[in-house]
């Protein structure tokens, strides 16, 4: 077929609830839409989660579902979930027959399921892409009738039941791979030395937070580093307040970034040495792009614990530190900080490790899968 008459294919995305669902699918569609074989892209989600504004940030047609996880308990509860789910299955299958899509990838979270069970009613393609070392309940349930999957970690197979199974890695967004470290400090007004980013997440992490308000001061003293600091919105003032009591200079300390929530985590992450994190999919994949050593604190009640197994996963190929939730403060946190800053060898091994681990050309190979899948090769 000549490049004049070359078919264009149309898409539908679907996943959400937290960022490790969305930001993979966002980096997939920003690919899809440079694809000169791609007509139209649109994203399934629930126009009440996190999902929505992001889509609408980056200029995607969002076609609104709404479904909630599912309830533990057998009850009252679990039969509204039940008519919810099947009204979003029919409003699925009408979007299916109405925009016609060629294939359809799930990124998953609950809100994925409706399109991709609507899809065998309607003989629509899928792929779907699963983040976590245990992949979540709906990658699970569609994946046989999937084209293909494509997972992020090798230690996730064995849950899943396909033959058409490939270890991709996530996609993470270009810039991860552009922008250099030295950039990324004259972007922050940052020095060109050792740089700590603390985070736990887009919400943040109390623990964590605690820990680093214990520790802080004597961080400084003991160490030329840089620090970012990223608290989450809900705990930002309670953070600042006990700062000021337990280290009131921290306003003053010009080799202090703290904030709430950074909008720019490419370039946070890329001006990064050693990340102190949470230890959700995408965060990692973007830890390892970036060459960071990591210490880890898994969230413990992560569904199906699979904060504790991304984590494990790493620990297990010398690319990380590892700290349990529980046991987080900040006595513990600077005994993991000082095996890192006080031996610059090991810092350079997990480095290297992390490094080693990433997979920078997850986005164009998920997206030549996905082109197979909607041209039935």
């Amino acid at each position: 077929m000549s490049d004049t008459c070359k078919k264009k294919y149309t898409y539908f995305i679907t996943g959400g609830g937290t960022g490790g669902h969305i930001y993979p699918a966002i980096a997939i569609a920003e690919a899809l839409r440079k694809d000169e074989t791609t007509k139209d892209i649109y994203y399934i989600g629930n126009p009440n989660n996190l999902e929505y504004g992001i889509v609408k940030k980056a200029h995607f047609k969002f076609l609104p579902i709404k479904v909630s996880g599912m309830p533990r308990k057998i009850g009252w509860d679990f039969i509204k979930w039940g008519i919810e789910l099947e009204l979003a299955n029919w409003k699925a299958l009408y979007y299916l027959w109405r925009f016609k899509p060629d294939a359809i990838l799930g990124t998953g979270g609950y809100v994925s399921a409706p399109a991709l069970m609507a899809s065998n009613l309607s003989k629509t393609p899928y792929m779907i892409h699963d983040c976590d070392a245990q992949p979540g309940m709906v990658s699970k349930f569609v994946a046989p009738m999937a084209k293909q999957v494509s997972l992020a970690f090798e230690d996730s197979a064995s849950y899943i039941r396909s033959n058409n199974i490939s270890i991709n890695g996530n996609p993470i967004r270009e810039q991860f791979k552009t922008l250099t470290k030295e950039q990324a400090r004259q972007n922050m007004n940052l020095e060109n030395k050792t740089t700590i980013t603390i985070m736990g997440g887009s919400q943040g992490a109390k623990s964590i937070d605690d820990a680093t308000i214990q520790c802080l001061k004597q961080i400084f003293e003991k160490y030329d580093v840089q620090v970012i600091f990223q608290t989450g919105a809900k705990h930002y003032e309670n953070t600042i307040k006990a700062l000021e009591e337990v280290y009131p200079e921290f306003e003053h300390n010009k080799n202090l970034v703290i904030k709430p929530y950074f909008d720019d985590m490419v370039t946070a992450l890329k001006a990064t040495d050693i990340a102190i994190s949470r230890a959700g999919s995408l965060s990692l994949s973007e830890i390892c792009a970036c060459g960071i050593a990591p210490i880890l604190i898994p969230y413990p009640y992560a569904a199906a614990d699979h904060q504790r197994k991304n984590a494990k996963s790493l620990l297990n190929k010398n690319a990380c530190l590892y700290l349990e939730d529980k046991e987080t403060t900040g006595e513990t946190l600077l005994e993991k900080l000082d095996e890192l800053l006080s031996d610059p060898e090991k810092l350079a091994s997990i480095q290297a490790n992390t490094r080693a681990l990433a997979k920078l050309d997850a986005t164009q190979t998920i997206v030549e899968q996905l082109k197979k899948v909607a041209s039935h090769e």
